[in-house]
């Protein structure tokens, strides 16, 4: 039951942050710059410049909004198209994560046997890991770029200083919950992971297991004889032995002629 639960909490985290990766990509003000707003007459005037992945707007203190869609792809902003395309590759990554993950849950009844659905769990956090890191270099690109136009010593003439928008934080809180999600699944598939191994010692001419081993190991049936031989209780004579009744030897009866004679 604790193994569903955790799955269940698992999946439901790494799906709200795929959602939240997936809405980043159509949201608006990735960056933005803020231009005038200071006083010195009686009408103030401010403009804002913003981009996203897909075009670059301007907007003025009237609310009247001008666009400028990119143009093809083979003449955008070359990091432009690099986080186009890591994004869109862990998105794929992460669809194909959330449909292992779904199919291998404790909880679902297809999948097979545990043991293979508890390596298609396995391979879904895999992709879900793979998918998390594509997303943070996409992020991480796109904020190395603004960064460094921002906190430039000189920029051109005509170069504005962008600050970070709201849908890169709500891409890295994604990110965020993918592996906490990813965590959740990996704690449920840990043996799969790394197996309990058993340690063998060796002593003269017997051998046992390490005693912290689980389960019926060699150490218990070289001190606990099974019941095919004897029993062993405390310090008195074993009974019920088959052996020492087998290595016994069966008196013979002499009868009287044979002693007479």
């Amino acid at each position: 039951m604790r193994k569903r639960l955790i799955q269940i909490f698992g999946f439901l985290i790494t799906s709200l942050g795929w959602t939240f990766v997936l809405c980043t990509m159509a949201m608006d003000y990735w960056r933005i710059s803020q231009i005038g707003g200071q006083g010195g007459s009686f009408i103030i005037k401010v403009a804002w410049y913003w981009s996203n992945l897909w075009k670059d707007c301007f907007t003025d203190s009237t609310a009247v909004t001008n666009c400028r869609d990119f143009p093809v792809l083979w003449s955008v902003t070359p990091y432009v198209q690099g986080v186009r395309g890591l994004l869109m590759c862990g998105l794929t990554l992460g669809f194909f994560a959330v449909v292992l993950c779904f199919i291998g849950m404790d909880c679902t009844y297809i999948g097979g046997a545990d043991k293979t659905k508890d390596k298609l769990v396995l391979a879904g956090a895999v992709f879900h890991l793979a998918g998390g890191v594509s997303n943070i270099a996409a992020y991480c690109l796109y904020i190395n770029r603004v960064a460094r136009t921002t906190f430039a010593a000189t920029i051109g003439p005509g170069v504005l200083r962008y600050d970070l928008g709201p849908p890169i934080f709500l891409g890295l809180v994604g990110c965020f919950l993918i592996y906490l999600g990813t965590a959740f699944y990996v704690v449920t598939v840990f043996r799969v992971i790394c197996p309990k191994s058993q340690v063998v010692y060796a002593y003269g001419g017997h051998t046992y297991m390490d005693p912290r081993s689980r389960g019926r190991t060699l150490y218990t049936g070289y001190y606990r004889p099974s019941q095919q031989y004897a029993s062993y209780m405390g310090s008195g004579r074993s009974s019920s032995s088959k052996i020492s009744k087998l290595s016994q030897t069966t008196p013979t009866k002499v009868s009287e002629r044979d002693a007479f004679v």
